[in-house]
């Protein structure tokens, strides 16, 4: 049984920073790329950064340059470090594994998804 558990959200005040960790366990880690998604309240939840079993990574314009996504396969987690946050940044944060080691932005790539974690940003 895959478990993602996310951690790490919280309330910051916009240009402020938080990292979210993501820990997995019960596939081996290593072989397959993983997402960060959002889904703000009212929207539709949409892919932010991914990262492939390769350590390629993929970040959606808007986070660009802001945030980072890095991965420890000794760890089995995937983090993602969110700096210069902004208002708009506030949603769910959910993780989750892809069905392979290449990283892609549709949903549909992803089988096992965490529980999410609230991060909110205050103007």
């Amino acid at each position: 049984q895959v478990q993602l558990v996310e951690s790490g959200g919280g309330l910051v005040q916009a240009g402020g920073s938080l990292r979210l960790s993501c820990a997995a366990s019960g596939r081996t880690f290593r072989n397959y790329a993983m997402g960060w998604f959002r889904q703000a309240p009212g929207k539709q939840r949409e892919a932010v950064t991914g990262i492939s079993a390769f350590g390629a990574t993929n970040y959606v314009d808007s986070v660009k340059g802001r945030f980072t996504i890095s991965r420890d396969n000794a760890k089995n987690t995937v983090y993602l470090q969110m700096n210069s946050l902004k208002p708009e940044d506030t949603a769910v944060y959910y993780c989750a594994m892809s069905t392979g080691r290449l990283y892609y932005s549709s949903e549909t790539n992803y089988y096992y998804w965490g529980q999410g974690t609230q991060v909110t940003v205050s103007s």
